[in-house]
C-alpha cells in the first residue's frame, strides 16, 4: 500500500492488554503511521507496549468515573461517542470491532473495513442467555437497552464497506445479524510463546477471565465432582465464587506472567474449556504448547480442535458432558501426539495473520481505486 494513503484504526476501547489489544498490535505493526482511536485508554496498563507514545485518540468517555477499565457501564452512550470520533482527513478506516467500534461515521469518499472479533454478543447470540442471568429484573431492565442497541448495531453495519471474520462462527454470527458476507482470517497467536514440554505433569488446567460467560462455573463443578486436579489461571468478578464452588482439587492461580503460563500450558495433561469462543486464542495456545485440548464444540473452538487427533469435543455445554469427555480422554490420552498438537497451532501464527490481513486491505484498497470496490446492499 502506497505510504501516502492516510489510515486511522478505530478499537472498541484499550482497558489492558488482551487478547483483542494483541490483536491491535499487530495490526499497528502493519500501518505504524496510523492513528488508534478509541473509546477508553488505559494508559498505565500499556506502558512497554507497542501503544506507549503512538498516537492514541480516546472519546470523550474516558473523561467519565471509572471509564477506563469499566467503560460497559456507560454502554448506552458508546454508540454516541464512537459516532462523534473526526476521521474526516483519512483516506481508509479500519475498525477491530466486538462491539461499536465498525459505528464511526464515513465519507462516501473513505474506504471502511472492519475486522470483528465478534458481533455485539450480548444483544445478539447471548442475548437470552444475559437477560436470563441475575434474575427476571435485571433481565427486564436490560431486554429494552439490547433491543436499541441491537437497531442502532444493524444501521453502524451498513456504514462498513467489508467484513473481515476472526473465525468461520463469527462469519455466521455477522451474517445472521446484518445479512453480510465476511472473509475469515484467523487472528494471530503468539505460538513462538509455547513449545511441549516433558514430562507432562497429572493435572488439568484452564485460562481465561473469570467471568460469567467463560462458563468456568461448569468445570469448576466437574472436576469438583472427579476429584482431579485442576489449575484455574486467571482472575475477574466471577473468582470467589468460583473458589467458594470448588473443591480442594481445584487451584486458583490468579492473573499470571507469560512465563508461567507457558510453563503450566507446557506440562499439562489436557486443556479445558467451557465456554462459546468467538475465535479461542487460550485453546490455540495451549495446542501450541502441545496440550491436548477438551472444549466446547459451541464457537470458534471446532476451528482449532481436531478431534480424536489434537483434543476432544464435547457437544454440550453441561457438567455431564464434560464430565464424559474426560473420561474418554483418560482412556484415549496416549493417542495424543504433542508434537502433532504443536503443529496444529502454527497455521495461526503472527506472521501469517500479517500477511493475510496486509494482502487482503492492499486488495480492497485497489479495488476501491478502481471504483468497485464498495459495498451496495441487495
Amino acid at each position: 500500500m502506497k505510504p501516502e494513503i492516510r489510515i486511522a484504526l478505530v478499537q472498541d476501547a484499550l482497558p489492558y492488554m488482551s487478547g483483542a489489544e494483541k490483536v491491535l498490535a499487530a495490526i499497528l505493526e502493519l500501518y505504524p503511521q496510523a492513528p488508534v482511536y478509541t473509546l477508553v485508554y488505559n494508559r498505565q496498563a500499556f506502558q512497554g507496549s507497542i501503544f506507549a507514545g503512538h498516537p492514541v485518540i480516546p472519546s470523550w468517555i474516558n473523561r467519565l468515573p471509572g471509564a477506563a477499565r469499566n467503560y460497559k457501564l456507560y454502554s448506552p452512550l458508546l454508540p454516541l461517542a464512537v459516532e462523534q470520533f473526526d476521521l474526516r482527513g483519512y483516506d481508509l478506516i479500519i475498525s477491530h470491532s466486538y462491539a461499536f467500534a465498525h459505528g464511526v461515521l464515513p465519507r462516501p469518499d473513505q474506504l471502511h473495513i472492519s475486522f470483528r472479533s465478534t458481533t455485539l454478543r450480548y444483544a445478539w447470540q447471548s442475548f437470552h442467555e444475559f437477560t436470563h442471568r441475575g434474575g427476571r429484573l435485571r433481565g427486564a431492565l436490560l431486554a429494552p437497552l439490547l433491543h436499541y442497541l441491537r437497531l442502532w448495531d444493524l444501521a453502524a453495519a451498513q456504514r462498513v464497506d467489508h467484513f473481515l471474520a476472526c473465525s468461520g462462527w463469527i462469519a455466521d454470527c455477522i451474517w445472521r445479524a446484518y445479512r453480510r458476507t465476511s472473509t475469515v482470517i484467523y487472528p494471530p497467536v503468539e505460538i513462538e510463546r509455547f513449545q511441549p514440554l516433558s514430562p507432562r505433569q497429572d493435572y488439568y488446567v484452564t485460562l481465561c477471565r473469570l467471568v460469567a460467560h467463560k462458563r468456568v462455573d461448569l468445570i469448576v463443578e466437574a472436576f469438583s465432582r472427579l476429584d482431579k486436579p485442576l489449575v484455574v489461571i486467571g482472575d475477574g468478578p466471577a473468582r470467589r465464587r468460583l473458589q467458594r464452588q470448588a473443591e480442594a482439587n481445584v487451584r486458583f492461580l490468579g492473573w499470571q506472567p507469560d512465563e508461567t503460563v507457558s510453563e503450566v500450558l507446557g506440562r499439562a495433561k489436557a486443556f479445558v474449556y467451557a465456554g462459546e469462543e468467538d475465535f479461542g486464542i487460550a485453546v490455540a495456545e495451549a495446542q501450541a504448547a502441545g496440550c491436548p485440548v477438551i472444549a466446547y464444540s459451541g464457537g470458534g473452538a471446532a476451528e482449532i480442535v481436531v478431534p480424536g487427533s489434537t483434543g476432544l469435543l464435547y457437544p454440550q455445554q453441561t457438567v455431564e458432558a464434560l464430565i464424559e469427555s474426560v473420561g474418554c480422554f483418560e482412556k484415549s490420552q496416549a493417542d495424543f501426539d504433542p508434537g502433532a498438537i504443536r503443529t496444529n497451532a502454527e497455521r495461526f501464527s503472527r506472521p501469517r495473520f500479517q500477511q493475510e490481513f496486509a494482502a487482503h486491505v492492499d486488495n480492497l484498497w485497489q479495488a476501491f481505486e478502481a471504483g468497485i470496490g464498495r459495498w451496495t446492499p441487495g
